[in-house]
């Protein structure tokens, strides 16, 4: 039995199941979207809590670029480009049998932002830099209208050293709160799962982070890391599965891209939609981008979330209303994945509720697709990603090929999917070690031969 029901019975209701039990790559178009303006209210913030999240990190650019050289170019503002696709886009046109007239491909690349190259430099870095503000406000060390690059001195860091944080993370979220936090000064405790990779527990030690590791999955990590911080008043728990302020982190990006997009010419209205595809683990880091999007570009825009199919947790929650009440293991799926950033068995019940009537779709992928794509990416873009990266690439294959109502529910007739734009987010690789990428590509070159 499966929370009271056979498994059989659970397909008769919910037939998708049997796609995913199967371990198959699977997509679904949720039928209960709703126009933007309906369904904002789901969620609990708004553009001011958006605004007030994006005004906090121009005040904190001046430390950030004192604390991280590597900011000055952008002004201690951590954000990465975009850029067009074209010859992977040729090459995925053969592979997935796109007809021509879809629209063009492009890639949002968080892969390689500063600080820990990967998307979790928006919500963790920003977790971390509102707590800090909120104890130095308390602590008399910063007042309102001061200069934040006065946190790096030895009087901050003497300060935040009476403070911890906790967080639990399959990684790329334990190296953005771990590197960040301890510049800042503040002890560092991250929780890692046993999908987390070695280099990137080496690399939060060499920062002077603790590492506690797990055999378990990020679900038990997680509430380790809760359990834990809870006996101890001066420890700040970042909750990935409850956070409003990773999730405003996250939402930053849209409007950034918005400009980003009108610099490259790229329309985004009814008549030129833009589609993004988004990796998804617990569903902070893609769900927060996607409250931003669909503030920033309402209608316009249509978010869908990309897992693996050993981890389709999100999929799983929305599908059947269960949200987090629901893990991937009940139904016997392993939640063991190539891609550790995504290897989640439990989605956000806050995420899940809060966008399951603003997300148009998810879609499951292979890790042997992954690893394809992986070694694709770099012959016709020369870019180098981790695999959960790749994980948005099939979506505007997954798209155009639907077979369920979805473009005609949506609107998309084939004159607007001609004039759309589809943004890949690429969510991290940028700091892999050089022999772990070499590894990658060899899987990914073997599979693309057999």
């Amino acid at each position: 039995m499966i929370l009271g029901k056979t498994l059989d019975e659970w397909t008769t209701s919910l037939p998708l199941i049997r796609e995913l039990v199967a371990l198959k790559e699977t997509s679904w178009f949720n039928p209960a979207v709703v126009p933007t303006a309906q369904a904002l209210g789901d969620v609990g913030l708004t553009a001011a809590d958006v605004a007030d999240a994006s005004a906090r990190l121009s005040r904190f650019a001046p430390y950030i670029m004192r604390a991280f050289p590597d900011t000055a170019a952008s002004g201690g503002i951590i954000e990465s480009g975009v850029r067009p696709l074209p010859a992977l886009q040729a090459l995925l046109s053969q592979r997935y049998g796109l007809a021509p007239g879809g629209g063009a491909l492009w890639l949002k690349t968080d892969s390689h932002l500063p600080i820990s190259g990967s998307i979790k430099a928006r919500g963790g870095i920003y977790e971390v830099l509102k707590h800090a503000q909120d104890l130095a406000l308390a602590g008399d060390l910063l007042h309102a209208g001061d200069d934040y690059a006065a946190l790096d001195s030895d009087k901050a860091r003497a300060f935040f050293g009476q403070y911890k944080i906790a967080v639990g993370s399959t990684g790329n979220l334990g190296l953005s709160i771990g590197i960040m936090g301890a510049r800042l000064g503040l002890q560092v405790t991250v929780h890692m799962s046993a999908d987390a990779r070695q280099w990137k527990k080496d690399k939060l030690r060499s920062h002077g982070v603790t590492v506690v590791e797990y055999a378990c999955d990020y679900s038990v990590a997680v509430a380790e890391g809760r359990k834990q911080a809870e006996s101890d008043p001066r420890c700040h728990f970042v909750d990935d599965e409850n956070s409003t302020h990773l999730f405003l982190g996250y939402a930053v990006a849209a409007e950034r891209l918005k400009g980003q997009l009108a610099a490259a010419n790229t329309v985004v209205d009814a008549e030129h939609p833009l589609f993004v595809y988004l990796p998804c683990g617990v569903g902070g880091g893609p769900g927060g981008v996607a409250f931003g999007l669909k503030l920033a570009f309402g209608d316009a825009v249509h978010c869908i979330f990309a897992e693996p199919t050993h981890s389709p947790c999100m999929l799983l929650g929305v599908y059947t209303g269960l949200h987090d009440a629901v893990s991937v293991q009940d139904f016997g799926i392993d939640n063991v994945t190539a891609a550790d950033g995504l290897a989640v068995g439990r989605a956000s019940g806050f995420v899940g509720r809060a966008m399951q009537r603003l997300v148009d779709g998810y879609y499951t992928v292979s890790d042997e697709e992954l690893y394809r794509l992986l070694a694709l990416m770099e012959r016709s873009e020369g870019l180098r990603l981790e695999p959960s990266a790749l994980a948005g690439v099939p979506g505007m294959a997954r798209v155009l090929g639907e077979q369920q109502g979805y473009r005609a529910r949506a609107g998309l007739s084939a004159q607007r999917l001609a004039q759309a734009t589809h943004l890949v987010w690429a969510t991290g690789g940028g700091m892999v070690p050089p022999s772990e990428m070499e590894t990658y590509l060899a899987r990914g070159r073997q599979l693309l031969q057999d």
